[in-house]
């Protein structure tokens, strides 16, 4: 019996971090190296959000936006489902993170009713409180988030969990990684009807 292939789910990943060595980084590098690993149909695309201008209704001319909020917007929309890297600072979300869901949430919002997830690296509780705030912005622009598995990664804790280039080298984090991205493919094929 000959195999059936699963059906493409495109990942949009973003990370909060405008940083290039930053955590939440290596985090979404590790993730595409495992969407290939898998080879089951999920692809991860990662969209750099630092581009985008600070969100200013007067830079919306005639119901168009600036260049690079539109083809920020055309890849929100083209995707099946999202993939968050949040930091934390001051207990939430990033200033460039909240900028660019707001320009996404702009009319028509780009991000309604797929599916999401949220992974963080940092300091104390590994940015677990960035997410809450984060599952909070994503009732109101209607994102539906996977629930678990949950991942936080407290990059202070022994051994180093990753290079000095902010690669993560972390076998037991990248499994984790894992489980997150096969959930998210597996509740965006639900949402899709597949």
């Amino acid at each position: 019996m000959e195999a059936i292939a699963s059906p493409l789910v495109k990942v949009v990943a973003i990370s909060g971090s405008i940083r290039k060595a930053s955590f939440n980084h290596g985090l979404v590098r590790s993730v595409i190296d495992i969407s290939k690993e898998l080879n089951n149909g999920v692809k991860v695309e990662y969209v750099d959000i630092s581009p985008l201008p600070m969100l200013n209704t007067d830079l919306e001319v005639n119901g168009t936006y600036p260049a690079a909020v539109e083809a920020f917007r055309n890849k929100i929309a083209e995707a099946d489902c999202y993939l968050f890297a949040s930091p934390e600072y001051n207990y939430s979300v990033t200033a460039p993170l909240k900028n660019a869901i707001d320009w996404a949430s702009r009319p028509p919002n780009v991000w309604a009713d797929k599916a999401a997830a949220i992974v963080s690296a940092g300091g104390g509780w590994g940015g677990g409180r960035s997410q809450y705030h984060l599952r909070q912005i994503g009732i109101y622009i209607d994102l539906h988030f996977i629930n678990k598995p949950e991942f936080y990664l407290n990059v202070f804790e022994a051994p180093a969990k990753f290079d000095a280039d902010g690669n993560l080298i972390d076998a037991e984090s990248k499994e984790s990684l894992k489980k997150v991205l096969l959930s998210l493919h597996a509740y965006a094929l639900r949402l899709k009807g597949k």
